[in-house]
């Protein structure tokens, strides 16, 4: 990975040629934030799946903003493969589906792009006219931006930030963020044999009769090649409020694109479970640790054994859903009761989507 020069002095002049290479400056460029102290890779650290691994809001549930002084609701979902979704829209089945964050209020990965500049509880820009000149401080950016976008890029403001948006958008969808060489990725290609108990999670992943995993973090029929682990669809699956937070009902997709369809309250996107065994907290607000928490949580709804209705990150019975009602009451229970020897497993499967250069995280 190329990484330049993070903060770019005024003098600096990275040696750019493309989008993806301008992309990759910008990420890191703390100051397109309004107190100069935070840049998109802040809370999206390459180091670490590009999530945020701090422990400074909410031990970790949601990220700080510029400055220290302000915090989302949200957990900071991984940019990693994020460039695998499609444009926000309606399916066949009349719901939802694409788009980018937690609630889907951007159409594209453009569009998700420039939005963490602007809003306040993250890098708290102003407006875009003062982002365009932020960039203008720096020559070799104003250089870079008319090599790339051609030399009227910045007569114009709104087409200034979309230059910025697109080119962070390119870096985001490039290898360096998205390599696809995890153990299951390498599996695939014969370079890679499961264990026992990883080969098992992988076939109860993908099993249309043992487990629901494949109803909504599957694309395609054989989770083959270039595989999102994700319908990028959007469902209520009943997660509690996180205590730690201390924010009101969180609606997702109804409030994030303004629906008047109540049908859609509580719904939030289904994430990619690429890396996700590095990018813990887990859920839209961060409320469980563990990774095999995650699924503990899901087999309750089909398991009937007391133990199964213990959060055993509390000791207490799980927590009511936040929004109630509108629960994917199909998807939920469509499969029968996994033992520990199974929940094992699929744990197992899941550390295999992790990026190679991750592994070393997994295996601590």
């Amino acid at each position: 990975m190329m990484l330049f020069c993070l903060v770019l002095a005024v003098d600096a002049a990275p040696p750019v040629s493309s989008q993806e290479a301008l992309g990759e400056v910008l990420f890191f460029d703390v100051n397109l934030s309004r107190a100069r102290t935070q840049s998109c890779a802040t809370c999206h650290d390459p180091a670490h799946a590009f999530a945020d691994p701090r422990k400074g809001a909410a031990d970790g549930a949601v990220s700080l903003g510029d400055g220290g002084r302000a915090r989302g609701v949200r957990n900071t979902p991984t940019v990693t493969y994020a460039f695998l979704g499609p444009r926000f829209g309606k399916t066949a089945d009349g719901g939802y589906a694409g788009g980018a964050f937690w609630d889907g209020r951007a159409d594209t990965l453009e569009v998700q792009a420039g939005q963490p500049i602007l809003n306040p509880v993250e890098m708290n820009m102003p407006d875009k006219a003062s982002v365009v000149a932020r960039l203008k401080e720096n020559p070799a950016y104003v250089e870079a931006f008319e090599a790339v976008f051609g030399p009227d890029v910045f007569k114009g403001t709104e087409r200034a930030f979309a230059a910025l948006s697109s080119a962070l958008a390119a870096y985001e969808r490039s290898p360096a963020v998205s390599p696809f060489d995890s153990k299951y990725d390498r599996f695939l290609r014969g370079e890679y044999k499961m264990t026992l108990q990883e080969e098992l999670g992988r076939v109860l992943f993908f099993s249309n009769q043992f487990t629901n995993c494949h109803l909504c973090h599957k694309l395609s029929a054989s989770g083959g090649e270039g595989e999102p682990f994700t319908n990028h669809k959007f469902h209520n699956i009943g997660v509690p409020a996180n205590p730690a937070l201390g924010v009101p009902v969180d609606h997702g997709l109804m409030a994030g694109r303004k629906l008047k369809d109540r049908r859609r309250d509580g719904q939030f996107k289904v994430p990619t479970l690429r890396n996700v065994a590095v990018t813990a907290p887990y859920m839209h607000n961060g409320v469980f640790k563990d990774l095999r928490t995650t699924i503990l949580f899901y087999n309750k709804y089909i398991s009937h054994a007391p133990a199964r209705q213990i959060n055993p990150e509390t000791g207490q019975a799980w927590a009511p859903p936040e929004v109630p009602g509108t629960l994917s009451v199909k998807e939920l229970g469509a499969a029968p009761a996994l033992d520990d020897r199974r929940i094992d497993a699929l744990v197992a499967f899941l550390k295999t989507l992790t990026d190679k250069r991750y592994q070393g995280q997994v295996e601590q």
